[in-house]
């Protein structure tokens, strides 16, 4: 499988499959179902750390993409998507959505960074919002709730 899961929970409120899923689904809509990337769940403390030390940010995100676009055995390494559960748990509650249909989404934002969408502007993020709803659309009927807080 292109898409590995890792997990530093002990307690899972998502599918390990169905995560690496919605990862395969992103990959295949970027032109990418061969690249390999690995997802890593972590709590927030662990983010908060990881967003510190790579990023100057001292408080915990929803999702990091480090890109590595690394040759393996004929398929790319594309890179690493860390995810905080405790973050996504959080903003699925906020929004009234499951929290695997958040991890979903988290999953399809990170690999979406690693295809080489930013966010940081605007104009660039609507389009990656964008992007998200069409791969995630696509995938099976998703509410409207799961875009709230995202730009309009």
């Amino acid at each position: 499988m292109a898409v590995s899961i890792v997990s530093h929970r002990r307690r899972r409120a998502y599918s390990a499959g169905r995560l690496a899923r919605s990862a395969q689904r992103a990959l295949s809509a970027m032109g990418r179902p061969g690249s390999q990337v690995e997802i890593l769940v972590v709590s927030d403390e662990e983010m908060a750390e990881l967003n510190a030390r790579f990023l100057g940010v001292h408080a915990p995100t929803d999702v990091l993409a480090f890109p590595l676009e690394v040759p393996e055995a004929g398929e790319a390494l594309l890179g690493q998507v860390i995810i905080s559960a405790d973050t996504a748990r959080r903003q699925a509650r906020r929004v009234g959505v499951p929290v695997a249909l958040e991890m979903d989404l988290l999953a399809t934002h990170g690999i979406l960074h690693l295809a080489g969408y930013d966010d940081r502007d605007p104009v660039e993020a609507q389009l990656m919002h964008q992007r998200e709803r069409a791969i995630l659309g696509s995938a099976r009927a998703v509410t409207s709730r799961l875009w709230s807080g995202l730009l309009p």
